[in-house]
């Protein structure tokens, strides 16, 4: 068996498409018309027609126990761009205990989206703050070898 993609009941296909496309970037790689799968893999589906497929039981949106998770190393300046769009949020930029950076807010039907900086980022930003590689796998809780490897990376 093998996964393929996530999919989130949307109550407007086409308010949620242009959300994905133009504020989270996100590229289509197909449309179905009540089905939209996007690079990444991850889906949004029109939530009247999917209701029709689940023998009509009840899709309850907003119960905050559900996320869909994007990296991007802008973290501060995704947050800038989501103020700016009136967009909800959960939290605005914060770090994590290991010192990750995030925003979570949500998309239109109130599902939970966070944007984090990739661990590969993180350890590359933590050296430039001064920390030695050993000290950031012990704060990622990742191997030296990775945070070395991160660092080189964007170096």
């Amino acid at each position: 068996m093998k996964f393929i993609c996530t999919l989130i009941a949307v109550t407007d296909i086409k308010r949620s498409r242009e959300f994905y496309e133009n504020v989270l970037d996100q590229k289509v790689k197909y449309d179905f018309g009540e089905n939209i799968t996007f690079h990444g893999d991850f889906a949004i589906h029109l939530k009247s027609h999917y209701k029709e497929l689940i023998d009509s039981r009840e899709i309850v949106s907003g119960g905050n126990n559900f996320e869909l998770y994007f990296e991007y190393h802008k973290v501060d300046e995704i947050a800038e761009k989501l103020k700016n769009e009136n967009v909800e949020f959960v939290h605005e930029v914060r770090e994590q205990p290991w010192r990750q950076k995030v925003v979570r807010f949500y998309d239109p039907d109130k599902n939970i989206i966070e944007v984090g900086e990739s661990l590969e980022y993180l350890s590359y930003r933590l050296n430039k703050e001064g920390n030695s590689s050993a000290d950031i796998a012990k704060i990622i809780g990742l191997p030296i070898e990775f945070v070395e490897e991160s660092i080189k990376t964007y170096s």
